[in-house]
């Protein structure tokens, strides 16, 4: 049986650790040729190495996604190799936390140059061949955090993650007749490696909170992506999906239990 993807070209930024590589898995193994574009090179080759042995192909450009010159030569470079890009995951990101006393503006833009004007450059370096090709999807990475929930320290990143799905559901509009589709997935709280940075503790007390009592896992994130990517949802587009086990859904802790 042909796998879901097979044949399609998938360029993911932010890919060579977390969830970002937890998407790249579960589109090799949906038979996507995968390319990864990360700043950290050394991460990136191997993740597409480590991919490959497990019978994906997966490539990797080395990309800066602050940079519009470098985002544009990724995309570049993706067509130059594979012949075209059918599917971007603009899921490159960062969350420093820092809380308001304490923020500098050099903390405000540091993450509003990776998590949103990167996300502009890359989008906005695919879609001239999309349009042309009259066929594309795109998906963002945002968050819960944000859009619908806040947690103190991460204000600025929040922000971010809201202007995300502003610039969503305009550029959706855009771009509807033109056989490409802009949607997104809000990531709740995701077994990543920053997660484990965050210590037992922290883990344990978000688990709690969770109906489902556990953290996700990237690859939860990237069959959610692998949806919205998918022939089926040709007629999906400006939307979100939010994957996070059920975390927004209890009125209070005592519904939880």
């Amino acid at each position: 049986m042909d796998k879901r993807m097979s044949g399609n070209v998938v360029l993911i930024t932010g890919a060579a650790k977390g969830i970002g590589r937890g998407v790249a898995q579960v589109f090799a193994s949906e038979g996507a040729t995968v390319v990864i574009a990360d700043l950290d090179e050394q991460a990136g080759r191997t993740t597409a190495a480590e991919l490959c042995a497990a019978g994906g192909i997966v490539d990797f450009v080395s990309t800066d996604v602050t940079d519009q010159v470098s985002c544009q030569t990724a995309a570049a470079t993706v067509i130059e190799r594979q012949g075209r890009v059918d599917v971007l995951v603009s899921n490159a990101g960062i969350y420093p936390q820092a809380f308001l006393h304490e923020m500098t503006e050099a903390d405000w833009d540091g993450i509003f140059a990776i998590n949103v004007k990167g996300m502009f450059f890359m989008v906005t370096a695919v879609l001239p061949h999309m349009r042309q090709r009259r066929s594309g999807r795109i998906v963002l990475t945002s968050s819960v955090t944000g859009p619908v929930t806040g947690y103190p320290g991460w204000a600025h990143y929040g922000a971010t993650k809201a202007a995300m799905l502003g610039f969503m559901r305009s550029a959706a509009i855009e771009v509807a007749t033109e056989g490409v589709t802009i949607n997104a997935v809000m990531p709740g709280n995701i077994m990543t490696e920053g997660m484990a940075g965050m210590g037992q503790d922290y883990i344990d007390a978000l688990a709690a909170s969770i109906p489902m009592k556990r953290l996700g896992e990237p690859e939860d994130i990237g069959h959610a992506m692998l949806f919205l990517a998918s022939k089926v949802a040709g007629y999906i587009t400006g939307q979100t999906i939010v994957v996070d086990g059920g975390q927004l859904l209890p009125e209070g802790v005592a519904a939880v239990g």
